[in-house]
């Protein structure tokens, strides 16, 4: 066939690589352009932040280099403006070049491609201080965007391994470098070190130049291409009036990507696996609610109250012993699975006792679903897996659930409405979802055998699914969970819920991954033995060390989750699972009574020893690979090659891409919880601290709701500076694993100390702070017979001094030899500090009697708030060094099952008499808010004695 153009109609060629160069010179020139006239222009201007300048900060960061002054700015969007143009011919010709029949990935790369130019032009002419909040909006979306563009760009690179090399080297580098910058960044957001932001800019720096390196090396590629004008109707030449420009580009041959990327990409496959995962996160929770709504009975009855018993309704699958029933379930699975919703319906019930009723009917249905569901799928690996990663990676959905909304998962059957949950939202997607996604099993109710022989113990394999059911309940389905474990006050010295929540999201990802692609490793002991290391490392250790320990531990369980499930479903369901859940049930227990021994019968042969439960779930996950180890692994385990199976790698794709869309969602939403640490008292001008305590009862209001907003609310009305939160320790399983101090102090604006730990066996204590916390100690009292009593000692920065804070919570009445030492380690404590100091405490002693007169006077150096206030026996404000301004009770509402104590301080002045004088004679600064007079608000009421008193 003759060409259809003739070389003289080409009016203009050029070569491909030159759209490379100019994008990555007119880039360059952009940053190093304003780079360069800010420090010789405005140098000392732009090294300047929020708490250092020169000398201590010597080199800018990109955002006050590229955003703050004149001619920076302008040169910046000159120059970035003048870039649009080569970009996107850059990620047009990418596509261009990677396109190929019957693959979407490319397509999604081009739109990734375009997406990121639009919203570099967002941030780039919105600066943060033009709009702080769309500038953050646009500068996130385009960090989270680069992610899915550097790993296609690199999955879909052709054959040149100089390219390819390159390309790893600049990506790798990047996202290594993204570690030191947010370590130096908090460095200097958290802990105020001087020099840190100039380091973390030369990180920041790095980061743009490897961004702009990485697109660079589409140069090596585009050098074989030619860009052609072609005149088409001779209008150069005067042959016509019509001018039609086109620039036709030269194809590679088609080629090979990533396997996982290789097939059509179909919108159903990926909203099927979408449906499948949100059937997982319905699973995980019902399953974390369950305890959670037990809790609220044995803490109202102070002992056994017998619901106690429904944590047994995990034990449903012991059903799919008995054939018929084992044929109805597998074949009518949905049926199934709908019937579970019960538990996200419960939220509609008032009365606790039904409520928990229905969402222990849901749980056994929701156990019994799954069980049924890997069972049905054993004859068909590709589905089987699929299930499995389902399962799993709603863990990880639950998980970023919790932590997207403050450790309480928004369709738990405590939240509702008036509380922010999105119960009728959660219930609608999980009709939707167990629609979509629970066909009949492969099995349609026959018993088809796993393909292959079916070895090791069914028991042992039950065994195994206990210990890994417990460790994803009790360490992952909260990405803060470990972290408390480890922390240890301040300074900080270890990782923060926020944003180290989302790296621990990210280690679960990635175990699955390694669980799914590599079962081999997974299922092997060496691996096994790395995964203990790494409980021991976080069972022993504290701050960084015990963290790693953490990550390696969670990389462990979700990579033996696909071979431990896949050995489950070889089995016969009513053992594996049956058995299983009856033993995880028993670690449950175990794991509460580490704690709850007080409670309990044969509950002190448990007392503090969360190294048996860590070590019993070790060793049954070890029971499980012992099982696996006399199961011959697949060729594909083995090593050997086998035939591609295109229906299956395009399923797992899809799981994948669900799996990468969730990481990216972490990472988004640590940065934006990332908090501002510039918090300051309600009446600064008065130099006073408004200081209360409040036993919150596990945040669990009467009826059963989560109280955390109720909480916010009157602690912000009541114009709290510091404030004493006991009975706080909510990371267990019974108690949802969760951490009420995260809302309260970000929603409220204050510093928070979460302490002791939830490894340290206390009901715990917590301290909010609009002021900074400088140092903080945990303390475990004396407490040799009855609960650990637990104490934060805080030294915070109250207007340029040192202020003391404890908050204390003593042994129970049933302890008096506890409670007598716990006074006197405390008084010692107490008289040791040289600095003004606030005890906010739960003591269970009457005024002026007993162990009150070690906490306050003498061997104590402290004064009661109110000597006169005879009606007190639990909570106790006391003080010294500081002039006591005001005292008031208030009313709790039916939030918890005690009171708020709130005291006013002045600091820098003596501390006073205990006169009381008229409101009138307060300035308006130390006066309680009028707010709570009379019937007050909400259930909340000044009390006692019926108005705040105000002292001379």
């Amino acid at each position: 066939m003759p060409p259809k153009y003739r070389d003289s109609d080409i009016v203009a060629s050029f070569n491909g690589k030159w759209i490379s160069w100019l994008h990555t010179a007119v880039a360059y020139t952009a940053f190093i352009g304003a780079l360069a006239a800010g420090l010789s222009l405005h140098w000392h201007k732009i090294v300047q932040n929020e708490f250092y300048g020169w000398p201590q900060e010597w080199f800018p960061s990109v955002s006050a280099t590229i955003g703050d002054h004149y001619p920076e700015r302008s040169i910046f969007q000159l120059f970035i403006a003048l870039t649009s143009g080569p970009r996107f011919a850059l990620v047009g010709l990418w596509y261009v070049l990677t396109r190929r029949p019957n693959s979407t990935l490319p397509k999604f790369i081009l739109g990734v491609g375009i997406f990121r130019t639009l919203t570099c032009g967002g941030w780039t002419y919105i600066t943060s201080t033009d709009d702080h909040d769309w500038h953050d909006i646009f500068m996130i979306s385009y960090l989270v965007s680069t992610i899915p563009w550097t790993f296609g760009v690199i999955a879909m690179s052709p054959k040149n391994p100089t390219a390819v090399q390159y390309r790893k080297y600049f990506s790798g580098t990047f996202y290594a470098t993204i570690l030191p910058l947010i370590y130096f960044f908090i460095q200097h957001k958290v802990h105020h070190v001087a020099g840190a932001y100039t380091i973390y800019s030369f990180f920041e720096w790095a980061l743009v130049l490897l961004d702009v390196g990485f697109d660079a090396v589409t140069m090596i590629e585009f050098q074989n291409f030619e860009i052609q004008v072609r005149d088409l109707k001779g209008i150069s030449r005067g042959a016509g009036n019509k001018v039609v420009a086109d620039a036709i580009l030269e194809k590679e041959k088609n080629r090979e990507a990533r396997a996982v990327f290789d097939n059509r990409f179909s919108w159903f496959g990926l909203l099927n696996a979408a449906a499948d995962v949100y059937t997982g996160f319905v699973f995980w929770s019902m399953l974390t609610s369950l305890g959670l709504c037990v809790w609220y009975f044995p803490l109202w009855h102070m002992g056994i109250s017998g619901y106690e018993v429904l944590v047994m309704c995990t034990v449903s699958p012991f059903l799919l012993s008995i054939r018929p029933l084992r044929y109805i379930f597998t074949k009518y699975v949905r049926i199934c699975h709908l019937l579970s919703l019960s538990g996200l319906l419960a939220y509609l019930i008032k009365d606790p006792a039904n409520r928990l009723f229905a969402v222990g009917f849901g749980v056994w249905m929701s156990c019994l679903s799954w069980a049924a569901t890997f069972y049905g799928e054993r004859s068909q690996t590709h589905r089987l897996e699929a299930r499995i990663s389902a399962f799993a990676i709603g863990l990880i959905l639950s998980s970023l659930a919790k932590f997207a909304f403050h450790t309480n998962n928004p369709i738990w059957p405590i939240m509702h409405g008036p509380n922010d949950g999105w119960n009728k939202t959660g219930l609608a997607l999980a009709v939707v979802a167990v629609l979509v996604s629970t066909r009949s099993t492969a099995s349609s109710g026959a018993d088809l055998p796993a393909p292959g022989p079916t070895k090791g113990s069914a028991t042992l394999t039950a065994f195994g699914i206990a210990g890994l059911f417990f460790s994803m309940h009790s360490l992952l389905s909260d990405s803060s969970t470990m972290i408390l474990w480890v922390w240890e006050g301040y300074p900080v010295r270890g990782p923060l819920a926020v944003p180290h929540g989302a790296v621990t999201l990210l280690a679960m990802g990635f175990g699955l991954l390694i669980g799914l692609f590599t079962p081999s490793l997974a299922r092997s002991w060496v691996f096994y033995g790395i995964g203990s290391v790494g409980a021991a490392v976080l069972t022993t250790s504290k701050h960084w060390t015990g963290y790693y320990g953490a990550l390696v531990l969670a990389v462990y369980t979700m990579a033996a989750a696909p071979v431990l499930l896949g050995q489950a479903a070889r089995h016969s369901p009513a053992k594996t699972f049956g058995i299983g859940f009856l033993v995880y049930n028993f670690l449950v227990l175990a794991h509460v009574w580490i704690v709850a021994y007080a409670f309990v019968p044969g509950g002190p042969l448990m007392r503090e020893h969360t190294d048996w439960v860590m070590s019993a779930m070790m060793l049954c996950i070890g029971a499980g690979v012992f099982s696996l180890s006399a199961q011959p692994p697949s060729p594909k385990a083995k090593g050997k090659p086998t035939a591609p199976n295109p229906a299956a790698r395009k399923q797992r794709a899809y799981y994948v891409y669900v799996l990468l869309f969730l990481e990216l969602l972490a990472i988004s939403v640590a940065y934006l919880r990332f908090p501002s640490y510039n918090y300051t008292p309600y009446h600064p001008e008065t130099k006073s601290i408004t200081a209360g305590i409040w036993t919150i009862h596990f945040s669990l209001d009467n009826d059963m709701w989560s109280s955390e907003r109720r909480m916010r609310d009157v602690i912000r009305e009541l114009e709290i500076d510091v404030m004493g939160l006991l009975e706080s320790d909510l990371q267990r399983i019974i108690m949802g694993n969760r951490d009420t101090t995260q809302f309260l102090a970000e929603d409220l604006g204050m510093y928070v100390d979460f302490g002791p730990g939830p490894n340290k066996h206390t009901w715990g204590s917590a301290l909010l702070s609009k002021f900074p916390i400088v140092n903080s100690t945990h303390h475990l009292l004396p407490s040799p017979v009855g609960e650990l009593a637990p104490a934060i000692e805080a030294t915070i920065d109250a207007y340029g001094e040192l202020v003391d804070v404890f908050v204390f919570h003593s042994g129970q009445e049933e302890d008096p030899e506890d409670r007598r030492l716990q006074s006197e380690y405390l008084a010692a404590r107490m008289k040791a500090t040289p600095r003004p100091a606030i005890l906010l405490s739960y003591l269970v002693t009457k005024p002026l009697q007993g162990n009150y007169h070690t906490y306050v006077g003498e061997k104590s150096g402290m004064r009661d708030i109110d000597p006169s206030d005879w009606d007190r026996w639990c909570e106790y404000i006391l003080y010294k060094g500081l002039r006591r301004a005001a005292y008031a009770r208030v009313s709790r509402s039916t939030i918890t099952d005690t009171e708020i104590q709130v005291g006013k301080f002045v600091v820098g002045q003596p501390e006073g008499s205990n006169d009381i004088i008229p409101e009138e004679q307060v300035p308006e600064g130390l006066r309680f808010p009028a707010l709570f007079r009379g019937q007050g608000v909400r259930g909340h009421r000044y009390h006692v004695f019926d108005e705040p008193r105000y002292y001379a």
